[in-house]
């Protein structure tokens, strides 16, 4: 194997480790709630916690860590991740785990951030955004196997063999990127967080931020409680790897549909196309839930909602970067805080949400997020030609 693809490859397990770290707790939170003696809503709250951590220290780390070499900070925060699983797998308490997932969203994030630097800078001349789009893919293929593959150990052996698993993919990356190549920082002069954060400032930008914090705000709370929601629907959740294994395939194939229909009509139609049915695929999904749809339709159910919810970030990137097009990073990645924030919002409502009302009402509360979203993203914003929008690759639709 070729140096550059072996590490390559411990980038792209890395983005795969924090994924399936991010993502499993909606096949776990059954398991975890009842072992640790806590409300499925509760359990929730570690979705939260991961999600809140990484957006909030994404953008400071980001700036703190550009001046280091890369394979210095991505030993570190793998080495951080991987040990923070383990002590999740080995928890007491919910107060304990909890306080763990914080610390495991804070290295996930210096991880991402880092791994996405030393892609593009270790990448050959010309090569580049095929290097980040493997980077990336990590993310979209532990939908479709981390997440279902972490869901099977789960029932088979405990949740914290899961964490366990990911503990393990952490290590093997980290070894793996010992054949980085010498990548040094950023010269000490880099910009400081206030000028990177300058698109802050643009009201396109806001918009898409906002747009894109309640997109995941609403797709991600059903997604998240995608277990209670299945059991009080079939009755049942033992079929919930499969349901995820769905989301995961569904999802790789309209990532593809999402970028190739911000390229034909644009971001602005396609943006509100996509929230537009996600919207109604959420209104769907939650007739299914209170009609108490069998396993097939439910399936089905799920199929439609996937394929919306995992086609929106190409057109929203495009979007973000037309508002402020001489900061297009800075501004990717406000709009990458913002999902991230949607997320934390998501398993915090969402639990209150399941506690209070029950798995029913959680697919409207997401609808009328969605809504919310479509209103923020309606208004036009400055755009270039479609042949100057950014090409959206599969990888980056949850990135």
């Amino acid at each position: 194997m070729q140096r550059s693809t072996l590490w390559l490859s411990a980038l792209f397990i890395a983005t795969l480790a924090i994924g399936t770290d991010e993502f499993v707790i909606a096949g776990v939170l059954t398991t975890v709630s009842d072992d640790l003696s806590v409300t499925a809503g509760r359990a929730g709250q570690l979705v939260t916690a991961f999600a809140l951590s990484f957006a909030l220290s994404a953008p400071a780390l980001a700036v703190w860590l550009d001046r280091h070499p890369r394979r210095t900070v991505l030993l570190g925060g793998l080495a951080t991740f991987a040990l923070t699983n383990i002590g999740c797998a080995v928890a007491p308490d919910f107060t304990t785990l909890l306080v763990l997932r914080v610390s495991a969203g804070v290295s996930a994030a210096a991880v991402s951030t880092t791994a996405f630097a030393a892609a593009a800078e270790g990448a050959p001349e010309g090569r580049q955004g095929t290097y980040l789009s493997v980077v990336a893919a990590g993310l979209t293929v532990a939908l479709f196997s981390g997440v279902p593959v972490g869901t099977w150990i789960a029932g088979a052996v405990s949740w914290r063999s899961t964490f366990a698993f990911i503990a393990l993919a952490a290590f093997v990356a980290a070894m793996m990127s010992l054949t980085l190549p010498r990548l040094p920082g950023s010269p000490s002069d880099t910009l400081s967080l206030v000028v990177r954060l300058a698109p802050l400032r643009t009201m396109g930008v806001l918009r898409m931020v906002a747009a894109i914090f309640f997109c995941g705000a609403g797709g991600l709370m059903f997604y998240t409680y995608l277990g209670p929601i299945a059991w009080h629907t079939i009755g049942d959740d033992d079929p919930l790897p499969l349901l995820l294994l769905i989301v995961g395939l569904v999802g790789v194939i309209s990532v593809i549909a999402g970028g190739r229909l911000t390229d034909s009509i644009g971001p602005r139609r396609a943006r509100l196309a996509i929230i537009g049915g996600h919207a109604a695929a959420l209104i769907l999904n939650g007739i299914l839930v209170l009609a108490g749809a069998p396993m097939w339709a439910f399936a089905l159910g799920i199929g439609v909602w996937s394929v919306f919810a995992w086609a929106l970030n190409p057109p929203m990137q495009a979007s973000t970067i037309a508002a402020a097009p001489t900061a297009a990073m800075t501004a990717v990645s406000l709009n990458i805080s913002g999902l991230y924030l949607g997320t934390a919002l998501a398993g915090a409502l969402g639990g209150v949400t399941l506690d209070r009302f029950g798995p029913t009402a959680l697919p409207f509360i997401g609808a009328a997020a969605l809504v919310a979203a479509w209103l923020l993203a309606a208004p036009h914003i400055k755009e270039p030609t479609s042949a100057a929008l950014p090409r959206c690759r599969a990888g980056e639709a949850l990135t």
